[in-house]
């Protein structure tokens, strides 16, 4: 018998989510366009079992460390430790997003859950101590809502037993013309941040937060996606594109705008919201057309965008960055929105 459950969430105007307890994956999202239409606007397959052989990380969970962490290694608390590593941008290993067997690779539990004006699906596992190397045995939950306000709302909660990193985000690809419709270069994003986490070669954090005044990462006011794309800044040739983590604050924060993102020709709008200090903008770059979704389309080069609140990448070797270790006797809790809209004719 197959592990791989499908479920399907619908919210009063129409919206509808399915998603798979394989890496809490969503598997499609259909949205209304500025006449009503629906359409999907994620990346994915229709078939789940094509997840765990074909998936960039479409649409899943990322843990337990979101993004990449140098050479998988840390120290904490006087002890280094080893983490499996699945990545080498510019020839130089590291760990990216929990490992080749993160939790996007797990099968999670799943429970029905409801409140008025929302329905949802509760997922949790026990990522037990050592797994993928990390210390500590991991008590994760996550709650998925869809509202009546066509609102895409992530609660994630943990607890440990040993101290470990912990930076849980959610890797969705989405294109608001609708999956399969070509490349996201014509949407326009706001990303409401004066700073970004300034990388190198390898796409490791150099440890300082550079301003994106006069540079092609500033998004502080709406702009194309493709506008600046191309041009020869090093930020924008080590990642081959935007693939970079905006600065939105350093201490606790309460759910706040990160970024909007708008499609002319369907109307299309998106709002993230998040608790999170920094939030992942990647473009698509590593798409090539390899791929065909659920319309049958290639996913071609940029055909889907990511917006992933986070903490900042390989934080457990930067002090000075915001704390991503979770101790014995504390509460990991973090909060996302995707709002979805409409542009006003």
């Amino acid at each position: 018998m197959s592990d791989f459950r499908v479920y399907t969430l619908r919210n009063t105007p129409g919206t509808e989510m399915v998603v798979t307890n394989y890496g809490c994956t969503v598997m499609s999202l259909r949205v209304p366009d500025r006449s009503g239409a629906l359409d999907d606007v994620v990346l994915g397959f229709s078939n789940p079992e094509r997840y765990p052989i074909d998936s960039p990380h479409f649409g899943c969970v990322v843990g337990r460390f979101g993004n990449r962490i140098a050479h998988g290694r840390f120290s904490l608390d006087g002890k280094e430790y080893q983490l499996r590593c699945n990545n080498s941008p510019a020839g130089v290993d590291c760990h990216l997003h929990g490992g080749p067997l993160g939790f996007d690779k797990a099968f999670w539990n799943t429970e029905p859950v409801s409140r008025p004006g929302a329905t949802g699906l509760r997922f949790s596992r026990l990522s037990p101590d050592g797994e993928e190397g990390y210390p500590g045995n991991l008590e994760v939950e996550m709650t998925y809502w869809l509202t009546d306000a066509n609102e895409f709302q992530i609660e994630y909660r943990a607890r440990t037993d040993q101290a470990t990193p912990l930076n849980l985000t959610h890797h969705s690809y989405f294109n608001l013309r609708g999956e399969g419709s070509g490349d996201i270069l014509d949407h326009r994003i706001q990303i409401h941040s004066e700073a970004f986490v300034a990388v190198g070669k390898d796409l490791i954090p150099s440890g300082t937060l550079q301003p994106v005044e006069g540079s092609a990462l500033d998004f502080r006011e709406a702009r194309r996606i493709g506008e600046r794309i191309h041009r020869e800044e090093e930020a924008l040739v080590v990642a081959r594109g935007y693939d970079h983590c905006w600065v939105l604050g350093r201490g606790q924060q309460s759910l706040r705008s990160a970024a909007f993102v708008t499609e002319p020709q369907s109307g299309r709008t998106l709002e993230v919201l998040t608790t999170e200090p920094g939030i992942q903008f990647y473009s698509g770059n590593f798409l090539d057309g390899s791929l065909c979704g659920k319309s049958g389309r290639p996913y071609g080069f940029r055909s889907g965008l990511c917006l992933e609140p986070q903490h900042f990448p390989d934080s457990p070797n930067h002090p000075h960055f915001p704390n991503t270790i979770l101790r014995p006797g504390q509460e990991y809790a973090s909060e996302t929105v995707y709002r979805f809209g409409t542009l006003k004719d």
